[in-house]
């Protein structure tokens, strides 16, 4: 997700593109540009004396010599290329991205993957550095150690991070007033090289489609095949400001992309490891500045614009904007209005699309079901410079079949094959808030959702005021809690940007007033402090990117995908409640004149996916533990259990809505038509999944840990936790009352798992207490259904005696 700069003619004449903010960070890149800037000098002093041999200016650009005058000039001279670097542009960081144009589906394998127009295939910082021998270097830099400006550490940091060299250029003349170098650059643009090649792939073929040089950037498209694919790409130079925006130190309590970098200096005692978060320079007009600095809201210098791709189908172009504009709110906030809009673009298919200068929602020609939002920053300090959101035109798909799941039972538009543009448009538009929001700088919030009480779901007057979640950036989707009867309007169905949301730009873009990274790093955490104590409502929670290994992040129920509310189980009954209303009418609502039947094929491949997310999210209650970063200044406790009740709500919602066979899912009126009774039965094999990771040793594992951790009294302990699913699943042995497939089936995985428990020679799973506990249950197992055998016949005393047997190889091994 990212952003753009400002109109064409407007904004690049304008040195306040890159107005720099009151507190620069200290120790930009000027000692880099300071000793090129020496070094090319000493350079241009040997080649006047003729040391080196270079040729006069007008005789490597002849008056056939097509020029493009920007950032750099780019000379086409008959099959010759030549850059002339001014020596203000020595040692100046530029970011280097390079996106596709035009590619084929035989271009996929080369591009690693399917990239559509606009999409980025590598981005980096460079800068231009003199070299021995008449060179210049273009170096790639990697910006991972900073160091304090003028300490001693500096220097040997400098020594101990040097830059690769992406491109070596030989000197041919000096430009015509001695303040630049003219160098040769076609092995650069046409020979296979780092600019050319494509992931592992090697260019042949190569010619320039274009260039095209402006103020700030040079724009060259490629054109290249790769393993016989036809593929043409455009590599942006775009100029970095001089000094480095200010960082702001990134905090686990909000979420923000961050970059991290080890910092250096004398007076530490141990190394910094410094995260920032990446954000758009925003400042206020200088005439607006003191007034920004008192509190007042006013308008950047600089907004954030991001254009619609012409090529967007037309009915779209009006919600996407929408969903852009709608973060305006956001930013007036943190201080500014008008921060932020959305555009069509003014000059149709005529201009340059690929121009570095603006930001972009990209429609992506794809069967692909989904939409990002990246965004281009600069490494030093995290300033975000421009976005291409990628737009895949199926996304639709996704959010017809997500709006009929979970809204069908309490919208009547979402009971149809097609929806009308207005309800499409309006979907449309809460998925590009979404995506916005990522090319602000915000990470996804899964925990938001849980900051919101089940019940208030239904109350159309707090969702009125709230929505069904605090933050656009969780994964709310819909709200499918929302019974028909409490006539909830349509707007209050979907997501809005939220109290999260508008905290979260606050925070990351308001004015602290600091002169050091280090002050603003002590304010803006004292912000989210007492903002937090203020609301709970802003708590940021999400366990995306961290490692899943046991020990190394809790499961924490508040941040799961796709859920709503703050109690998994009760949420998960009302859903299950709609879907039961929805399975029936699903034949009506997807009938197509003509249809084969596919529509109903994918509405009910959505709605078991629907009801396996409710049995997810309710997994993961038990064995969970709750994550709630704090500050020390507070005191208070960072871990804590899922509470006992609810983990045993947990199991008994899984009792109730899945072990106990949910033959509505099975509906002949549907199935019958949609699939195929040789495949693999759903039911069985998500009855299954759930047992097996109920028996898992990782989850007797958790449940100890908590249980040591947190004691018997707040945890759910496995001796508790293991008797009460033995009753779900064999207590109704006594009952002689005839078991189905599914009671069987799901006796036959109760007892498996178990005795995988017993066969384990893993020590991690021998020599722990659970270990006796199985044994201890399985021969209770083995002693109940021995005692009710003879009240069964048929298929079920076949079945309890095979069972019977299995126990009894499992406890005694070495008996016949």
């Amino acid at each position: 997700m990212k952003k753009l700069m400002l109109i064409f003619f407007v904004l690049f004449a304008s040195h306040a593109l890159w107005a720099q903010l009151p507190f620069p960070l200290p120790g930009g890149d000027t000692k880099k540009e300071e000793s090129s800037k020496d070094r090319l000098d000493s350079l241009l002093s040997l080649l006047n004396k003729k040391k080196y041999k270079t040729r006069p200016y007008e005789s490597v650009i002849t008056r056939d010599a097509v020029a493009y005058n920007g950032l750099f000039s780019v000379y086409a001279v008959r099959d010759s290329f030549f850059i002339e670097i001014p020596d203000t542009l020595l040692g100046r960081d530029m970011v280097m991205i390079t996106r596709v144009v035009k590619g084929s589906v035989s271009s996929s394998d080369a591009l690693g993957g399917s990239k559509y127009p606009g999409e980025s295939l590598d981005e980096k910082n460079v800068y231009f550095k003199t070299a021995p021998d008449s060179a210049i270097n273009l170096l790639s830099d990697l910006q991972a150690d900073q160091a304090e400006p003028g300490s001693r550490i500096a220097g040997a940091v400098a020594n101990a991070n040097t830059d690769p060299i992406v491109q070596t250029f030989q000197i041919v003349a000096l430009g015509k007033n001695k303040s630049s170098i003219l160098v040769d650059a076609t092995a650069f643009l046409k020979i296979p090289g780092q600019l050319t090649n494509i992931g592992k792939a090697t260019a042949t073929a190569i010619h320039v489609e274009y260039v095209h040089a402006y103020p700030i950037n040079v724009e060259i498209g490629i054109y290249r095949t790769s393993s016989g694919a036809p593929v043409v790409t455009n590599t942006s130079f775009v100029v970095l400001p001089r000094v480095p925006m200010q960082q702001r130190l990134y905090d686990r309590r909000v979420g923000y992309f961050a970059d991290d970098v080890f910092y250096f200096s004398d007076e530490q005692h141990q190394v910094e490891k410094r995260e920032f978060i990446n954000r758009w320079r925003l400042e206020p007009k200088p005439e607006d500045r003191e007034r920004w600095q008192r509190g007042e809201l006013v308008e950047p210098a600089n907004p954030i614009v991001i254009y619609i791709d012409p090529h967007t189908p037309k009915q779209w172009v009006k919600y996407l904007i929408m969903g852009i504009n709608d973060w305006q709110q956001a930013f007036e906030q943190a201080g500014f209005k008008n921060a932020i809009m959305g555009k069509e673009w003014p000059y149709g298919d005529s201009a340059n699309l690929d121009d570095a200068r603006y930001s972009f929602v990209c429609y992506l020609p794809s069967d692909v079901i989904n939409a990002y939002g990246p965004n281009v920053h600069d490494l030093r300090s995290g300033e975000i410079i421009q976005t291409h959101i990628g737009w895949y035109h199926n996304v639709m798909t996704l959010l017809h079949d997500w709006y009929l799941v979970q809204a069908g039972a309490t919208d009547p538009r979402a009971r149809h094959a097609k929806f009308d543009d207005e309800l499409m448009g309006q979907l449309i538009r809460f998925v590009s808030s979404h995506e916005v929001g990522h090319t602000l700088g915000l990470r996804h919030n899964f925990g938001s959702s849980s900051m919101t009480p089940v019940e208030k779901l239904r109350d159309k007057e707090w969702l009125k005021q709230h929505g069904h979640t605090a933050s656009i950036m969780d994964y709310a989707r819909f709200n499918y809690v929302a019974q028909p009867e409490d006539n909830i309007p349509e707007e209050c169905l979907w997501p809005h940007i939220g109290e999260y949301d508008r905290w979260a730009i606050e925070w990351g873009y308001k004015y602290s007033g600091a002169q050091t990274v280090e002050e603003d790093k002590k304010i803006t955490r004292q912000w989210i402090s007492q903002r937090l104590a203020a609301n709970p409502r802003l708590w940021f929670g999400s366990q995306e990117g961290e490692k899943k290994e046991a020990g190394a992040r809790p499961d924490d129920p508040r941040c799961q995908t796709e859920d709503l509310g703050d109690n998994n189980m009760t949420a998960g009954t009302y859903g299950i409640n709609n879907l039961k209303r929805i399975l029936p009418n699903l034949p009506a609502w997807c009938k197509e004149e003509g249809g084969l039947y596919d529509n109903l094929g994918e509405a009910y491949k959505a709605l078991t996916g629907q009801f396996k997310r409710y049995v997810g999210h309710v997994l993961t209650n038990i064995g969970g533990v709750e994550r709630t970063y704090q500050s020390e200044d507070s005191g208070g406790d960072v871990y804590a259990p899922v509470a006992r009740a609810k983990q045993k709500q947990a199991l008994a919602f899984l009792n109730n809505q899945l072990f106990t066979t949910p033959y509505w899912l099975l509906d002949p009126t549907v199935t019958r038509k949609v699939t195929n009774p040789l495949e693999a039965n759903f039911v069985i094999d998500l009855q299954d999944r759930v047992m097996n990771t109920l028996l898992d040793s990782a989850m007797f594992a958790k449940l100890a840990a908590n249980t040591a951790r947190f004691g018997t009294a707040a945890s759910y302990p496995t001796e508790e936790f293991l008797s009460d699913i033995h009753h779900d699943i064999l207590g109704g042995l006594p009952t002689g009352k005839p078991m189905d497939l599914y009671r069987r089936n799901l006796q036959k995985t109760y007892i498996g798992a178990l005795a995988d428990i017993l066969s384990s020679l893993d020590p991690g799973v021998t020599e722990t207490e659970a270990y006796g506990l199985v044994r201890a249950d399985l021969q209770r197992a083995q002693n109940e259904m021995t005692a009710h055998l003879q009240q069964y016949s048929g298929l079920d005393k076949a079945h309890l005696e095979s069972q019977i047997a299995v126990i009894k190889k499992v406890l005694n091994p070495k008996q016949d």
